[in-house]
């Protein structure tokens, strides 16, 4: 066996063993403390709404340990397996012109893996989703999202993935370069068109009516010192209860969204304190810093895959043959760049973490530490968060701190 091949599988090994032994961490430390409410959340949050929450939680996990198994199956299929290797030889059949071909390959390789997570999405949505009281989808809807997703995907993708293959074949030894300036280019331009073009596809968006609360809103973002091309409501309650706040775009095109449901739940005073905190994250460049990481990793990535591109040895032990076409090459990286990065997930989590808690004492500053408590209180028992995640699966998974934690913080800041 290729040393490469063995590699590849004591990882996968290591990866799919410790994301089971942590899911199991995390649905038996929720059960245990499933009996009583925590202290500190006890005067707002009944056993029931706290009962709801942990089985909710539970059933999500189990979901998604599930959908871990059948992942490393996939990986496994399309590359020992030769599932890839058989993609390629129908895009050959069907495609002669090199960049055709790698472009069908790319697009069955992409049409297989949404077969596969197509009945985790259903049982997700109707299953979890409906069975806790949140999903207000009906099958129609369902299958006109999945549409205009497909279409979308295709209309950006194909354009995107051609230019890449064509780079690949075009620009030598720095290929690599030139194909992250396009990405980086093609990411700035999607976050630019997203919320005036692709968001409204999905839902509706209206203007904020005139009131109280958009004063309280234009006041905070004047003293925050944040333009915006607008206040806007989303009907979030056509396919989802949940609730939440966020913004979206860059330069003039950046907007503020509310979910309706989120607007439904919330008094004025803890809606200012929820975009202080989203607020928080641009004035501290939270999402420029984390724009820099991705683009920065995804530059280390495409210069690895530079080396390898060209190496006997990376096919052949991924169950591909050499020599392999730009399209080959990028699938095959794609896929087992996972198995070899799994650190970066809980490196990355614990970043996200820190700028939550930054973002949370910015709030406090420029709002109300009190309001922003009772509106996280509101939301962990309206979105049935669990209270009592465990620890371990927190730290590698959670892009937000365990909720007790993130309360005391903001109770020991500085209040408004």
């Amino acid at each position: 066996m290729p040393l490469f091949t063995a590699a590849f599988l004591v990882l996968l090994a290591i990866s799919l063993g410790v994301r089971l032994w942590l899911a199991g961490r995390h649905i038996r430390h929720i059960a245990a403390h499933r009996a009583s409410v925590p202290a500190e959340f006890a005067a707002n949050i009944s056993l029931e709404a706290h009962q709801k929450a942990a089985d909710y939680s539970v059933a999500r996990t189990r979901l998604s340990r599930l959908h871990v198994v059948v992942d490393a199956l996939v990986l496994l299929a399309f590359t020992l397996g030769g599932l890839l290797q058989a993609l390629n030889n129908v895009a050959a059949g069907w495609a002669s012109a090199p960049l055709l071909r790698g472009t069908l390959l790319i697009a069955l390789f992409v049409f297989v893996s949404a077969l596969v997570d197509l009945p985790f999405d259903l049982w997700r949505t109707f299953g979890i989703e409906s069975r806790f009281g949140f999903n207000k989808m009906t099958l129609p809807m369902w299958l006109a999202d999945q549409a205009k997703h497909a279409l979308v995907g295709a209309l950006l993708g194909l354009p995107l993935v051609l230019a890449v293959l064509w780079l690949m074949g075009a620009m030598g030894q720095l290929w690599w370069l030139y194909v992250w300036l396009t990405w980086m280019g093609f990411s700035l331009l999607l976050m630019a068109v997203y919320p005036t073009w692709i968001a409204p596809l999905f839902n509706k968006f209206s203007p904020m009516q005139e009131g109280s609360l958009k004063e309280r809103i234009e006041l905070l973002l004047q003293k925050c010192g944040f333009r915006s091309s607008g206040l806007f409501v989303m009907d979030g309650s056509r396919r989802s209860s949940h609730g939440n706040a966020y913004f979206t775009g860059f330069g003039k095109t950046k907007r503020i969204v509310f979910f309706d449901t989120l607007l439904s739940r919330l008094q004025e005073e803890e809606i200012e304190a929820v975009l202080a905190h989203e607020l928080g994250h641009f004035k501290l460049r939270h999402v420029i810093r984390r724009m820099g990481w991705t683009f920065a990793l995804s530059l280390g990535f495409l210069g690895v895959l530079g080396l390898l591109k060209n190496r006997d040895w990376f096919y052949p032990a991924l169950g591909v043959a050499f020599p392999a076409s730009d399209a080959m090459a990028l699938l095959l990286f794609a896929l087992v760049v996972p198995v070899f990065t799994l650190l970066l997930q809980p490196l990355m989590a614990t970043y996200s973490r820190q700028h939550e808690f930054e973002a949370d004492a910015y709030a406090a500053r420029y709002s109300s530490a009190a309001h922003l408590v009772s509106a996280l209180v509101k939301l962990y028992k309206d979105n049935a968060s669990t209270l009592t995640p465990d620890p371990l699966h927190s730290a590698f998974y959670d892009s937000h701190p365990p909720a007790g934690l993130r309360i005391h913080r903001l109770q020991g800041g500085v209040a408004h």
